[in-house]
């Protein structure tokens, strides 16, 4: 019999799955409608900010109602008090939810741009510019809800929001919520945000690559760049040099920021150009690029970096690495997708 019913209220489920999705969807668009898209920086002002009871709070308001039904039958005076005053701490926690939202201030804080394949991080600022203390305020995506966080009169906190990624490109948070649960987890009360902020998704380094192309050659027959063979003296340090090649001893004697010379034929300044990449199709052959490029910044060495209508001259540290895997990332990018 158990077996048979099981079937039944699957079958039951579907629809209802499907009738919950519907109008879940129509109460977003008329969200949206009604608040249209926000600025980086936005306060959450009363009119924006919804409130219903939790399940908890489905189940306080049952007891109430028994409560009262019980207390009037039989005419019990000390049960209509208590039903009366549990109503009154349940309306004094309705405004308390409300107002735990009111006034606060939601700004944008940046991404971290990943890898294909990785979580996007957006990260979210809350300020609050009142005098009393938000307690356990919880901003959450469909993909998940960030930690809980409290904010002193005047503080402010950051959390971070994940989205998973899957292909180079971007990634849109179209939507998040700002909610909070108190102060007795009875109502929930929630406001929505439409940023339309976008993270960029650098291609996913190819697992296994070639190795990487020697340095050019200039017209004189030399390699361009230096090689680490010999050691040629000391320079200043200028944005760009190679982390590996600073003079840590000569910057704790003397407090100033020096780098190794070398003079060698060892080539260090590479080029790295989608037409000597290998790969059946573009995708792959980003994929080699990026692999390149991580493993080159890694090493500390200069390099450039040529795609169709681009070019990067080379240079060396985080700042060139981000810069080519953001021409990857962006070269004949994909359809944008909202997260």
């Amino acid at each position: 019999m158990q077996k048979a019913a099981r079937p039944f209220f699957q079958f039951l489920a579907r629809p209802w799955r499907r009738l919950r999705a519907a109008l879940v969807a129509r109460g977003r668009l008329w969200v949206l409608k009604r608040q249209g898209h926000d600025p980086s920086s936005v306060v959450l002002e009363r009119r924006r900010i919804y409130i219903l009871p939790t399940g908890l709070g489905l189940a306080f308001a049952v007891m109430l109602f028994s409560m009262l039904l019980g207390s009037l039958n039989y005419s019990n005076n000390l049960g209509l008090a208590l039903t009366f005053a549990l109503t009154g701490l349940a309306l004094l926690a309705m405004h308390e939810c409300h107002g735990n939202l009111a006034g606060l201030v939601v700004s944008q804080a940046g991404t971290d741009p990943p890898f294909a394949g990785q979580d996007a991080c957006f990260r979210v600022a809350l300020g609050n510019p009142g005098r009393t203390v938000r307690y356990d305020l919880e901003v959450s995506t469909d993909h998940g809800t960030a930690r809980p966080v409290s904010l002193v009169a005047g503080g402010s906190a950051t959390v971070t929001l994940n989205l998973p990624t899957t292909r180079r490109g971007r990634v849109r948070l179209a939507r998040f919520e700002v909610a909070t649960r108190y102060p007795f987890g009875l109502l929930r009360a929630w406001a929505v945000v439409h940023p339309r902020v976008d993270c960029l998704v650098y291609p996913h380094p190819a697992r296994e690559a070639p190795e990487r192309p020697p340095a050019a050659v200039d017209g004189t027959g030399n390699r361009e760049g230096r090689g680490d063979d010999d050691f040629a003296g000391l320079k200043d340090y200028h944005p760009g040099d190679p982390p590996r090649h600073i003079a840590w001893k000569a910057f704790a004697r003397g407090g100033e920021l020096l780098v190794k010379e070398f003079a060698g034929a060892a080539a260090v300044t590479p080029w790295f150009d989608l037409a000597q990449a290998p790969g059946a199709h573009l995708e792959s052959r980003l994929a080699v690029l990026s692999r390149w490029i991580v493993d080159a910044e890694e090493a500390g060495l200069a390099f450039g970096l040529r795609l169709p209508g681009i070019e990067i001259e080379p240079a060396a540290g985080m700042s060139q690495r981000d810069r080519c895997l953001a021409a990857l990332a962006e070269f004949e990018l994909p359809r944008e997708r909202d997260g």
